[in-house]
């Protein structure tokens, strides 16, 4: 059987998988394509995970779509909402009609020979290996393994007797009513789980190495509900959308030029919500800068509540053994736990482990180098989707779904079959990501390289981006671009080629 071809293959149905399905029907609708996703759900990570409070530490109206209006109460939105916008967005569109569900892509091998991907799949539950073949591939994937979280190698967790759990894999019987429960961790699904298991448990500890910077928003955006209310729903987003990414440039920018500023500010916030008698130089001050890593927000101070209700508590030690009864810390103290959450983290893991080959030759991407934030170098007729580290992860796919739309039509209008980002010697290396969280730094291996200026070097700026990906040349010397000599089968008679 011929193996069955698309223009353009997507692979992951999660947030950024729909909106590149949406963008290529609106921006390309004669193209063909479909969404090759692992799972049998819509969603991604608004699918997988089930922990307690589930939410998005990103206000929906930038976490949102630029094209689909976000319109329920809360900027701060819950995982089920935000699952039920990716899935009602899927459907109004007839994205959905183009999913293929259960299929996990192992292979991709590019043939410069025919200018296409073929694309191995294992299906179903028998792992039925299938292949598909495209013009240019779509990696909507994320960035982290979904097998499996980051799980430290504790001492000792055979002897709990109790039950221990990552957040990643929540199970739907675990019952913490009235429990002593320690979450292990300080990052974002810990501020998370803490609050929201504290309503019901008998106590929760957060349990941190070291701090984190917590900040508090209000669930709610007063301006933008009343926004919405009196002006037409995409206008209203718009404006909104654009006030809170200004607002975040500038925090960001001013933590990057007056740090110590900026950390005294967050921390006297910390204080003013938990009271001046409470150790914030322990418990809530890194020993990083702001956005050295990212801020953890916690909506409505659910965080801050929880504790000075006496529902939760923040303890800062190492974990020297698990006990039959809890843990025991390098200070010698012990905590007492029924239940243990591992919210140590996530694992990294580039094209949901994909192995890539170019005319035979296997690729190491942490080998290449990215080409403005989404192609990687001699890696023909491929990109990927990956959101900003200091804003919301949809700011920046949106614009890579733009631009590799305007992409395809330029090479379309050029007659064009292949594109490929080359880098020459002159450009100088550095790491893929200037963060210092320790899911970024365990994963450095496999990480690409970004270059030391533009287009090879990552903004992390959605203005600069904005400029770039949707009103820069397509054809800017670094992408080359060809075609075969011969008409492509099925086509007609091939005309005069365009100048580039």
């Amino acid at each position: 059987m011929a193996n069955e071809h698309f223009d353009v293959i997507i692979v992951g149905a999660g947030l950024s998988g729909i909106g590149a399905g949406y963008h290529l029907k609106t921006a390309c609708p004669k193209k063909t394509y479909a969404i090759l996703e692992g799972r049998d759900a819509i969603g991604g990570t608004w699918d997988l995970f089930r922990y307690p409070g589930i939410r998005s530490d990103s206000d929906m109206y930038t976490l949102g779509y630029n094209f689909k209006p976000w319109r329920e109460a809360k900027a701060i939105a819950d995982g089920p909402s935000i699952l039920k916008y990716v899935c009602e967005t899927a459907h109004e569109n007839g994205i959905d009609e183009h999913i293929r569900f259960q299929h996990r892509v192992k292979r991709a091998s590019w043939s410069s020979a025919d200018a296409r991907w073929t694309v191995e799949v294992e299906r179903g539950a028998e792992k039925q290996i299938v292949r598909y073949t495209c013009n240019f591939l779509f990696m909507c994937s994320g960035y982290y393994d979904y097998a499996g979280g980051y799980d430290p190698a504790f001492i000792g967790t055979e002897r709990f007797e109790g039950r221990i759990v990552h957040p990643q894999f929540w199970p739907e019987d675990l019952d913490y009513r009235g429990k002593r429960v320690v979450v292990i961790g300080s990052g974002a699904t810990a501020v998370t789980v803490v609050p929201e298991m504290a309503k019901e448990a008998a106590h929760v500890v957060m349990l941190q190495r070291s701090p984190t910077y917590v900040v508090s928003r209000p669930a709610e955006d007063g301006i933008a509900n009343w926004l919405r209310a009196k002006l037409p729903p995409m206008l209203a987003y718009q404006l909104v959308r654009w006030r809170n990414v200004l607002l975040q440039m500038y925090f960001f920018n001013r933590s990057r030029k007056a740090p110590q500023k900026v950390k005294q500010f967050i921390l006297n916030l910390v204080k003013k919500e938990l009271g001046p008698d409470y150790d914030v130089a322990t418990h809530f001050t890194p020993r990083y800068n702001p956005w050295d890593q990212r801020l953890c927000l916690v909506p409505d101070s659910d965080l801050f509540l929880r504790i000075r209700e006496g529902k939760a508590s923040v303890v800062t030690d190492e974990i020297e053994t698990f006990t039959q009864k809890g843990l025991k810390l390098k200070s010698g103290k012990e905590l007492r736990a029924d239940i243990i959450v591992t919210a140590t983290g996530l694992k990294l893991q580039l094209f949901g482990g994909m192995q890539v080959a170019v005319d035979g030759r296997a690729v190491d991407i942490a080998k290449t180098m990215t080409y403005k934030g989404m192609m990687y170098s001699d890696v023909p007729n491929l990109a990927s989707a990956f959101g900003y580290t200091n804003a919301s992860w949809t700011l920046k796919c949106d614009l890579t779904c733009e631009y590799v739309c305007r992409l395809l039509n330029y090479m379309d209008a050029h007659y064009y079959t292949m594109c490929v980002a080359h880098r020459d010697g002159s450009v100088g290396e550095a790491p893929w990501l200037d963060f210092t969280s320790g899911y970024v730094k365990r994963a450095l291996p496999i990480l690409p390289r970004q270059g030391d200026r533009a287009p090879w070097k990552l903004h992390q700026n959605y203005a600069l981006d904005l400029v770039a990906l949707r009103y820069g040349k397509v054809d800017d010397g670094t992408l080359k671009f060809s075609a075969p000599d011969r008409t492509i089968a099925g086509s007609q008679e091939e005309p005069a080629r365009a100048a580039a």
